[in-house]
């Protein structure tokens, strides 16, 4: 008999392409997370290189560049938030969604608001310290940033993992996600620096902040339940009031970015604080079933 010709391999998953329209939103967000990460560490170099001026005003203008450059981190994590916003409702809109988009998207939500937002907080909120050696306890704290920073990247990395399992389950309420959203976590973070700015000074501020990173990691992996909105639809008739409020929510961001923005992040950070005791103290709260997006 004569030698049967190999039979072709079959291969399966993107062999047809992929839709190019929703995955530019999620590159999008990944650009902005590794502009986020360049940005603070440029802003790192700057701080120590003002630790090692000699002269006062070349200390405050490498201070003032450093603080730039943290603002520019904070503005790439807004602007990652905004195109992770668009590629989902995009794909789901244009019927575009896919297992790749998906698995994509989470990718890029690991270095966009995971490993970026945690190196600017760690950069912004320990390194203008300086040395700590003499101070009791207190010498420890970079050592403690860098396991909170990281327990911030973990947990949102869980978070993540923890939507892809889930994404094969059938969901009801699709008005709540499980635990907070990671892109809020990052935004959370953003909003703090771009309305500071300028790097912490004071150990006791630095250690609140470092604790927050952590209370950030465990409100990502909690059960609590937060407004997912993905019930919007936004072809549907609205009342004329939600474009008034839309637009003055826009001017105020243009306008007043710094309070706006913090509002906006603190608002909903502590919104699933909130509903969590809300329905502790409900006699019968209601069941709802969640959406484990990220």
């Amino acid at each position: 008999m004569e030698p049967q010709p190999p039979k072709p391999i079959e291969r399966h998953g993107i062999r047809r392409g992929i839709y190019i329209l929703p995955s530019l939103f999620t590159v999008g967000t990944l650009v902005c997370g590794y502009y986020a990460v360049l940005s603070t560490q440029r802003a790192g170099q700057f701080l120590a290189a003002a630790s090692a001026a000699t002269v006062a005003s070349k200390a405050a203008d490498l201070a003032r560049m450093a603080a730039e450059a943290f603002d520019n981190a904070s503005k790439a994590l807004g602007w990652a938030i905004v195109f992770d916003g668009f590629d989902g409702r995009i794909a789901r809109m244009t019927n575009t969604a896919s297992a790749f988009g998906r698995e994509l998207d989470s990718l890029a939500d690991v270095v966009a608001f995971g490993v970026a937002p945690a190196a600017l907080a760690y950069v912004w909120g320990v390194r203008a310290l300086g040395d700590l050696s003499g101070v009791p306890f207190i010498q420890h704290l970079p050592d403690l940033a860098w396991i909170l920073t990281f327990g911030y990247v973990i947990c949102g990395a869980a978070r993540l993992a923890r939507f892809n399992v889930d994404t094969v389950k059938p969901t009801g309420d699709r008005r709540f996600f499980v635990g907070m959203p990671i892109p809020a976590g990052a935004g959370f973070v953003a909003a703090v620096v771009h309305f500071y700015k300028q790097p912490l000074l004071s150990w006791q501020l630095s250690l609140v902040w470092m604790v927050m990173m952590g209370i950030l990691g465990f409100l990502m992996v909690s059960r609590m339940r937060y407004y997912s909105f993905k019930a919007l639809d936004l072809r549907k008739r609205r009342s004329y009031l939600g474009i008034i409020v839309i637009g003055l929510v826009i001017v105020g961001i243009f306008r007043f970015s710094e309070p706006v923005l913090l509002t906006i992040a603190l608002t909903y950070t502590i919104s699933g604080i909130v509903l969590k005791i809300t329905s502790k103290l409900r006699p019968n709260p209601p069941a709802h079933e969640e959406v484990h997006a990220a």
